[in-house]
């Protein structure tokens, strides 16, 4: 495999692949917070919130981890300021004493919030200005959920970049195919991706035996075994739902994500390893089925963006059903039929923010994409003019892609005004 392309994939893998407690929109609010908290030489006395509509949605129902149950843009900006650790990032509050908890509660009654929609255009924009007695500090996070684009202390540059410092990662990802997907897979050295992938089984998977044995969110992954039965496809839809039912209602253990999304990372992911326990798959089998299945969700959600009326656990579906492919033997012509399927099956699910039913929508993704790859398996797919399905998997991507990030701009606006009135 060409050098170049092979250091690309790898450091896609590197910048995706990373940990983060919670949600990530309203942890990325709470690191914008602790950012600009940390500008101040006290406690600020007015929160100034201002975020794009998107951030609105995935902020507004799910429970802030750390913080005794509260959610909302208020509370994750709170917990920012109160109890923030801004050089953990994605991790920001990950370490909250039970005092701070306490004072994270006393501070949304005592401080004044202000919180409004940003016009600047950007899909994925938040900026925390702080205020407290003849100071002032502002953070701007723009593109994406880490790249601070200016930091304000008494109205002066701290720090400013352009936006577009974001997209510069996004580049390597437009190199991705799946059939150099599957090259790298077949090809890479364990040793250049183990630690970030034994990262993502360890903490996922953690996460998941939360989900299974306490009474998180709607307890999707628990219904689904006393329901369903414990076959292999159940267990890996349940055990996959039991990480969002935990991720999404406040546990405090973090998740390896993908594309920016806990829910996907975790998609991507637990399928994979359910599937590979269930076979007796070896730990090289297992490290190759992740590269897939991990590269496949980056590659179909680099042209839908980070934040849609799409919902993302579609495309992380389709990421794990590709995985499970490979387990069973299955290369570039299986795979990509498998994509196809998939993405015929469930495309045009909504999302209506983060919380509860996302746990829901996952367990959908990964059946329909184990159901794309069976049909292939037992000699069936979709062909070319099936709805938005055309000749090779690249175009039929792309033809997902338009769908998703121009399609439903407006019914993003509509899920939006429906959430807001409520």
């Amino acid at each position: 495999m060409d050098a170049k392309l092979y250091s690309a994939y790898i450091r896609i893998l590197e910048q995706e692949l990373v940990p983060a407690m919670g949600c990530t929109e309203p942890i990325a609010v709470a690191y914008a917070s602790a950012m600009a908290a940390r500008e101040l030489p006290g406690r600020p006395q007015k929160v100034h919130i201002c975020v794009s509509s998107n951030i609105i949605k995935n902020v507004k129902s799910v429970i802030v981890p750390n913080t005794d149950g509260l959610h909302g843009l208020e509370a994750a900006a709170a917990a920012g300021i109160i109890a923030g650790q801004p050089d953990k990032k994605l991790l920001v509050i990950s370490e909250v004493t039970d005092a701070q908890k306490k004072e994270i509660a006393a501070y949304l009654q005592q401080a004044e919030f202000v919180v409004e929609e940003s016009d600047g255009g950007e899909l994925f924009d938040i900026c925390i200005q702080l205020s407290m007695a003849g100071h002032k500090s502002l953070c701007r996070i723009a593109g994406d959920h880490t790249n601070v684009v200016r930091i304000e202390r008494n109205g002066l540059p701290a720090l400013e970049k352009e936006i577009l410092a974001a997209a510069q990662d996004d580049a390597d990802k437009e190199l991705l195919t799946i059939e150099d997907i599957v090259t790298f897979a077949e090809n890479v050295d364990i040793a250049d991706v183990k630690e970030v992938l034994d990262r993502q089984i360890r903490c996922n998977m953690d996460i998941a035996r939360e989900g299974m044995t306490r009474p998180y969110g709607a307890r999707i992954g628990q219904v689904l075994l006393k329901t369903r039965g414990k076959d292999t496809v159940t267990m890996a839809k349940a055990w996959a739902a039991a990480a969002s039912d935990a991720r999404m209602n406040g546990c405090e253990k973090p998740v390896v994500i993908n594309s920016g999304s806990g829910n996907q990372g975790i998609t991507a992911s637990v399928p994979v390893i359910i599937y590979a326990q269930d076979m007796g798959a070896t730990a090289e089998q297992l490290y190759r089925a992740l590269v897939v299945s991990n590269l496949v969700t980056i590659h179909l959600k680099t042209g839908i963006g980070p934040l849609s009326a799409y919902c993302g656990a579609t495309s992380a579906g389709c990421g794990a059903a590709a995985g499970v492919a490979y387990l069973y033997g299955g290369r570039y012509r299986e795979i990509a039929h498998t994509v196809v399927n998939a993405l015929a099956i469930n495309s045009g699910v909504i999302c209506d923010g983060a919380k509860a039913s996302c746990a829901a929508k996952i367990a959908s993704a990964v059946e329909a994409g184990l159901l794309g790859m069976e049909m292939f398996r037992q000699g069936s797919q979709f062909m070319s003019g099936d709805g938005i399905v055309t000749k090779g998997v690249e175009n039929t991507i792309r033809n997902v892609s338009q769908v998703a990030s121009e399609g439903m701009r407006k019914t993003d606006t509509e899920i939006i005004k429906i959430m807001l009135s409520t």
